[in-house]
């Protein structure tokens, strides 16, 4: 359930593992035993649409150190459906080598920034979904509370958006899935906790699917021509917690332990 932090970055990784007990994660053994293994069906709103949450419980993302499976702590650490080979360039992997090399110590999160997509659903900070006729609205404890709204009124991508840490998300529904395409992010971020790295031509794809009233389905594309030879795409469950809510939770900026890591 915890994250991995750092020994060194104590002041840091105590307010996180605080974060981690007292929100959702630590009240999932709640969850009567015979529900857990028998789920309800997916609950479905009046228009036949799945319903993502609304506000009737909260989504508990398990920790995915590293999206493809591998990495950090192996698949025990990245319980992602299957290991992928992730298509480096030669530049993308050596700086998420460095990364890994340093003990994550330049790590954007652990300096209270946001963790972007798709690493806003592999950190365990609960989150809930509210579905409306032309939107879907995220917010999230972790982050600071971020929210992220993907519009499903038909509009397109704007032609040139201002790079953001969420980028700009339009949606659509095919059958029960929610998918969204993603453009117009900043480089500021790590795409997973190992550092896989990205840049601002990032163009993500995801696939929400509620599969029961417990599990969600997530699917994630990555295409960034800077940094991998090919799209590649990795998938894993978010346990759904019913009643759970968001707590409050701060992150103060210019944490200084982190700048005394010097790595391996």
């Amino acid at each position: 359930m915890f994250r991995w932090i750092p020994v060194a970055a104590l002041s840091i990784s105590l307010p996180l593992q605080l974060a981690a007990q007292g929100g959702i994660g630590g009240r999932l053994n709640d969850v009567p035993r015979a529900q857990a293994a028998n789920p309800k069906p997916t609950p479905r709103l009046a228009d036949g649409k799945p319903d993502l949450g609304n506000g009737k419980g909260a989504w508990n993302p398990r920790t995915i150190v590293n999206l493809s499976g591998t990495g950090t702590g192996g698949p025990n650490r990245s319980p992602v459906e299957k290991l992928i080979e992730v298509p480096f360039k030669p530049a993308a992997k050596a700086e998420y080598d460095r990364r890994l090399a340093t003990l994550s110590k330049d790590d954007p999160e652990a300096l209270c920034l946001p963790p972007g997509i798709p690493r806003m659903y592999a950190t365990p900070f609960p989150f809930q979904i509210f579905q409306q006729a032309d939107r879907v609205i995220f917010t999230f404890e972790g982050a600071a509370h971020v929210w992220r709204v993907i519009y499903t009124d038909g509009r397109q991508h704007s032609k040139d958006p201002n790079p953001t840490y969420l980028g700009e998300a339009i949606g659509h529904w095919e059958g029960d899935t929610l998918v969204t395409d993603v453009i117009g992010f900043n480089n500021r971020t790590w795409l997973d906790q190992d550092g896989h790295p990205h840049g601002e031509a990032l163009h993500i794809m995801e696939k929400f699917t509620r599969l029961n009233e417990l599990s969600m389905r997530y699917e994630v594309t990555i295409d960034d021509p800077e940094m991998y030879e090919k799209p590649w795409t990795t998938s894993y469950l978010i346990p759904f917690v019913p009643g759970g809510e968001l707590y409050e939770y701060i992150c103060q900026e210019n944490n200084v332990d982190v700048r005394h890591l010097v790595g391996k």
